[in-house]
């Protein structure tokens, strides 16, 4: 009979209050600018089935975040005075109150934050540049892909 000890296995568990933003944001972004109309905007959005994305400026400066519900407000007036195409601009409708987050901001952080703020997404910033963005979608996919003993 053969036996084989091997010894005991140190397994890294990544606990998930460990796990960095940056490990599940989405870094290819469709970025929207101030002076597109919104007509442009919600064709992106369904063709790229999109619920929103960061506004950003000439300099590449963030300066907004523009959403569906945003869109939705210029079909509305559209429909008021019987207006066919969406002429307004991402400036006039985006909310601009954006609440942004670090790359190292541990994800279940994130989840803390998207309940206390009701947001659906956070810009993610580093140096004052966005260089992703990260979606309730995304904190879901990251628990859901860790296993449960590293709760």
């Amino acid at each position: 009979m053969v036996k084989s000890y091997t010894g005991v296995r140190k397994v890294e568990k990544k606990e998930i209050n460990q796990v960095p933003v940056s490990d599940f944001m989405t870094s290819k972004l469709t970025t929207f600018h101030p002076e597109q109309t919104i007509d442009d905007v919600v064709a992106i959005l369904i063709e790229k089935k999109l619920s929103g994305g960061p506004v950003i400026d000439d300099s590449g400066k963030l300066v907004g975040i523009i959403s569906e519900g945003d869109c939705l407000k210029e079909i509305v007036k559209g429909k008021y005075t019987n207006t066919p195409t969406l002429i307004g601009l991402v400036k006039d409708h985006m909310a601009t109150n954006v609440i942004t987050i670090e790359p190292d901001l541990s994800v279940l952080d994130a989840a803390k934050k998207f309940l206390e703020n009701r947001v659906r997404r956070f810009p993610v910033l580093k140096d004052g540049k966005v260089i992703g963005q990260i979606s309730q979608r995304d904190v879901m996919r990251a628990v859901n892909s860790l296993k449960n003993e590293t709760w």
